[in-house]
């Protein structure tokens, strides 16, 4: 069982001015095995505090961070899935979902993670998954001032990945999953 924090948009101290108590008391150092931001964390604090939570950080560059040395895609490996990340601005219509699934086939990733919107989506689309965690500090966007906070775990275990979303809403923290299985025929031969 590996655990991934999927994160972004949190846009602080700009337009939030830190993630949300519930979270933070939520996120502590050790649990987590991976994070990976869609970005637009905009000042390297945020940075240094993802990095206490878990040092395998992974982010990619929004319109507003400050540091331009994020790249604008990543892939990676975790266990047997392939996960792309990309802060989303760059896919157009932002959010839709056929232009993400052709950046995932780009990528060659079982499991998409943009940002940009916003608002947490999920969708299981032409054999794997796309995902936007949202904002974790429930920062607004250009698209909606409506925005519950929130942000995504994944628990990727062997050819199966089960992800949680927590989101505040009303001042609480709801959780839902879905769950997602690999096939075995997808795998790569050895």
């Amino acid at each position: 069982m590996v655990l991934v924090l999927a994160l972004g948009d949190l846009h602080i101290p700009h337009r939030a001015p830190d993630l949300p108590e519930k979270f933070k008391s939520m996120l502590v150092p050790g649990k987590i095995q991976h994070i990976i931001c869609t970005g637009n964390l905009c000042i390297k604090e945020v940075h240094d505090y993802l990095k206490t939570l878990c040092p395998d950080l992974h982010i990619t560059r929004g319109e507003y961070d400050e540091d331009s040395r994020y790249p604008e895609t990543k892939t990676l490996t975790i266990g047997q899935f392939k996960l792309g990340l990309c802060h989303g601005h760059q896919v157009i219509p932002w959010g839709d979902l056929d232009s993400l699934a052709m950046l995932q086939r780009q990528l060659d990733v079982d499991i998409l993670v943009t940002g940009h919107t916003h608002q947490f989506t999920a969708y299981k689309h032409e054999g794997g998954v796309v995902i936007n965690p949202g904002s974790a500090s429930g920062a607004y966007s250009s698209i909606t001032y409506d925005v519950n906070p929130s942000f995504v775990l994944m628990d990727i275990d062997a050819l199966r990945v089960v992800v949680y979303v927590y989101e505040l809403i009303d001042g609480e923290v709801k959780v839902d999953k879905i769950d997602f299985k690999k096939t075995s025929t997808s795998l790569p031969a050895l």
